[in-house]
Formats: structure tokens, C-alpha cells, sequence
């Protein structure tokens, strides 16, 4: 086993001299380095067992070298030194992750037993860290990442939920990952071994749906050449997960109703029930409560489904998980694109951090690989994200105003999200059109979304198929 590996931040002489007699030996390697600015070159170059720096420095501070520690090395403690050893410094550097901290003059022992501490903190951290991957991969987690508070509540949920044949209603805006709480309720059940059936209700027009769903026999509608098994057949003794759900039609709805009801579904034409045994799991971006108050949603199918609620956070309000899930989408696509990248650099951390992800997970997971593949280094930097241009355009639209409190700057980063997703839509529905000769019908197949939701966005966006022919 290698010596411990020790990097020592301070502009003073005498402390890093000081530090590095007391330390360095067969056990410890002490490194020192004069600021803030060269610790963080060092730890894109080296990894470090425990980080010692002080907290008063020109150019970068020790908070600030801190927070590159935990981005850069986030498993590595880190011990703030200060000659101005209040309760006030020590809380601001424990609340942004360091393990200790230790005031100027210190003795030898101090400094030996603060290190030892700080060591078997790390140790505990290491084990806690490893343990958890292992649940994690056991549990089939292993693809949903997350230690925020928000997570706990959902993974908790999840273990109560999947021994049970209740119906569970998963909601949560896009790319919250919906599927892979569907999938870890599934993997932790009775009804692992079984199949596990996905389908999205937006993909098919109506006649489609109901065919994949409850199936149909040979003959019972024009293209009806072979009789087909419905998914509720197909997942029969396992899970069906309906995505999406939202976008089934009212006369769907009924049907759906009476087989979640009796248990039993038959096929399109057919005339004897067939018996399902099946774990329904249910998603959707959109609140049903409120579709049920519009008449777009039945309410008895609402009550059916929403038996076992479960609310997935957006990514906005975790972001304590972005360097664990950041790390894993990097490991993931280092693995999958073959390239060494160790890490990101603060600059971009920083980013990551302010961004707010209207897109949720899968928007930072697509953010991550592009970065993997347009980097030409081993660290990760701003240039490299390309993903900010459209942020950094919102705030003309306000004049050029900034937000002077919390409420103001939540609603202002509200109604940028709900303009940009607003934008993506009118582009999308009138490309559409365009590609159908504005027919309506015909855009809502080719899309893959029903004519009556197609239609419902029309009226919504306010957009006119005869003003926009006539333009």
C-alpha cells in the first residue's frame, strides 16, 4: 500500500514548511502549493487521500478551493486552516463540505490528530459509498442515481410498493425518469422473473393503441391479416407500465377502466374475456387532477390509478445530485466512447449548477456525453458543455431586468422555462402542418400524437391553421 497522499494549500511559507516537517514521512507524502489557483491544476493532474488549505488567500480562497475539491475530488476531505478562528468561518466552511478546520497557531499534535480524524471520516465515507453500490445494483437502482432527500422519499416508496400488487401512478415532468422507477419497482417484486412491458400512449393513434393494448383477432378490422396477443397478455405475470397515460382517449379510457376492473381484457372483435394477472404501473407529465376538472380524463380511471402515488422532484429542485449523477453519466459515456476524462472543471460545474434543466435528467445526460465527445482534454470545461447560449439570451427579453429577491427570480426563471418550452412547441406543431399540407389529421398520425391532444395544442399555442395558410 502507497502513502498517504496529502496536499497542503497556503501562500505562507512558514505554514507550508511547518506542515510538511510534520507530516511527511513513510506514511504521509506531503505536497504544498502557494495558492489557490495551483492546487486546482494539481488536482486535475493528481488524486489526494485529504486536502489541508487555508482559508485567507489572494486570487482564490480556501471555500473556493474547497468547492473545487468536491467537484474535482469529491470523495476527498478536506481540513480549512485559519488565523481567524470564529464560529462564523468555521460553520461557512462545515456548510460547504469540509470535515474540519484548525486555527492558526497550531501544535504538531493538533495538526496530527485533525489528519487522523479527517482520515477515518474518509474511510467511513468510502465504505458507506461502496456498500451503497452494491444495494444500488442489487435493488436495480443502479441506473437511478441520487442521495438528495427528495430521492430518499422516492427509493423508500419504491421498496414499499413493489411487493405489492397495488397500481401506482408515477408522475413528474419529462425526463425525470419515470421508466426507471417503473423498471426498479418491477426488478425489486415477485414478479422480477416475469416480463416487464413498457409502452407510451403518445406513440399510437387510438384504433393502434386499443389493438396493443387488448389485442385482436384476425378480421376484426381492414389490416387484421393474423390475430395478435395485447400487451396486457404479453406482460401477463409481470408488469405493464402504461407511459404516459395522459394522452389515451376518453373512449380508451372506458375500456381500460373495465379491465383494470374485472381483470380481464378481450381482444379487439373478439368475444371471450381472456384472465390477466398483471402489476400496472402508470405514468404521466401531466396532472391529471386538473384534466379530470377540464373533462379530459375520467375521474373513476384517475381514482383506479392513483392508488400509489409517486412524485418524481424535477432536477431544479435536487441539485444536490448533480455531481453524483454528472459522475455517472461521465463514467458511463468515458466507458461506452472510449475516452480518459477525469473530471469537470469549476468553471463548468458551475454552469452545471446554475443551469435549470427543463429537460430534467435526460437533458444532463445528453449535456454530459456531448461533452465527452467534442472535450479534447481530460477535464471537462465550460466550452466543452454547449448548452448555456439560449440561457444566457433569456434575460433581454426582460428588458434587461434583473430580479432583486428569491420570489422575483423564481418567477422569472418560471416564465423563461414555460417560453422556451411554449417556443419549442409552436415549432414543432407548425413544422408539422407544413409537412402535411396543413392538414391536421394527417400531421397528428405522422407525429404520433392523437387528433384530439394535436388539436388541444393548437388551441392552446393560439395557433390558426387558415392564418397560418393565408400568411
Amino acid at each position: 500500500m502507497g502513502r498517504i497522499s496529502i496536499l497542503v494549500v497556503d501562500d505562507e511559507a512558514v505554514v507550508r514548511d511547518g506542515l510538511q516537517r510534520i507530516l511527511d514521512g513513510e506514511r504521509f507524502e506531503v505536497i504544498t502549493c502557494i495558492s489557490g489557483h495551483k492546487a486546482v491544476e494539481l488536482l486535475q493532474e493528481k488524486e489526494f487521500d485529504l486536502i489541508i488549505t487555508d482559508l485567507k488567500m489572494p486570487g482564490m480562497n480556501g471555500i473556493e478551493v474547497l468547492k473545487a475539491v468536491k467537484t474535482l475530488q469529491p470523495d476527498v476531505p478536506v481540513i480549512m486552516i485559519t488565523g481567524y478562528a470564529t464560529v462564523d468561518t468555521a460553520v461557512d466552511a462545515m456548510k460547504n463540505g469540509a470535515v474540519d478546520y484548525i486555527a492558526k497557531p497550531f501544535t504538531p499534535d493538533q495538526i496530527n490528530e485533525k489528519v487522523e480524524r479527517a482520515l477515518e471520516q474518509r474511510n467511513v465515507i468510502l465504505d458507506e459509498f461502496y456498500l451503497k453500490k452494491e444495494i444500488s445494483s442489487h435493488h436495480g437502482f443502479n441506473q437511478f442515481v441520487g442521495e438528495s432527500k427528495e430521492i430518499q422519499k422516492v427509493y423508500r416508496r419504491i421498496m414499499q410498493v413493489a411487493a405489492t400488487d397495488s397500481t401506482v401512478l408515477i408522475t413528474g415532468e419529462s425526463g425525470t425518469g419515470k421508466e426507471l422507477v417503473a423498471r426498479a419497482i418491477h426488478n425489486n417484486g415477485p414478479r422480477r422473473d416475469m416480463p416487464f412491458v413498457a409502452i407510451d400512449c403518445t406513440s399510437l393513434a387510438e384504433n393502434l393503441l386499443e389493438s396493443e393494448l387488448f389485442g385482436h383477432v384476425k378480421g376484426s378490422f381492414t389490416g387484421a391479416i393474423q390475430t395478435k396477443m395485447g400487451l396486457f397478455k404479453v406482460a401477463d405475470g409481470g408488469t405493464l407500465f402504461l407511459d404516459e397515460v395522459s394522452n389515451i382517449s376518453i373512449s380508451t379510457q372506458a375500456k381500460l377502466l373495465r379491465v383494470l376492473q374485472e381483470r380481464q381484457v378481450t381482444p379487439i372483435g373478439g368475444t371471450q374475456p381472456i384472465p390477466i394477472n398483471i402489476h400496472l404501473v402508470a405514468a404521466t407529465n401531466r396532472n391529471l387532477k386538473t384534466m379530470v376538472a377540464e373533462g379530459h380524463f375520467r375521474e373513476d380511471l384517475y381514482f383506479r390509478l392513483n392508488i400509489i402515488p409517486i412524485e418524481l422532484p424535477p432536477l431544479r429542485e435536487r441539485k444536490g445530485d448533480l455531481p453524483l449523477l454528472i459522475s455517472h453519466f461521465l463514467k458511463k459515456f468515458t466507458a461506452e466512447i472510449g475516452k480518459e476524462i477525469r473530471g469537470v472543471a469549476p468553471d463548468a460545474m458551475t454552469l452545471l449548477e446554475s443551469y435549470s434543466y427543463p429537460g430534467n435528467v435526460r437533458e444532463l445526460e445528453n449535456t454530459i456525453e456531448r461533452a465527452v465527445v467534442l472535450t479534447e482534454g481530460d477535464i471537462i470545461h465550460k466550452e466543452d458543455l454547449e448548452l448555456f447560449d439560449s440561457a444566457e439570451e433569456d434575460t433581454p427579453a426582460f428588458g434587461g431586468y434583473i430580479p432583486t429577491n428569491a420570489d422575483e427570480l423564481k418567477e422569472m426563471k418560471r416564465h423563461i422555462r414555460g417560453k422556451s418550452v411554449e417556443n419549442i412547441e409552436k415549432a414543432f406543431v407548425i413544422n408539422a402542418l407544413e409537412r402535411n399540407n396543413w392538414n391536421v389529421t394527417r400531421a397528428a398520425e405522422e407525429t404520433g400524437i392523437l387528433r384530439p391532444n394535436f388539436q388541444g395544442m393548437l388551441k392552446r399555442l393560439g395557433i390558426s391553421v387558415k392564418a397560418q395558410m393565408e400568411k
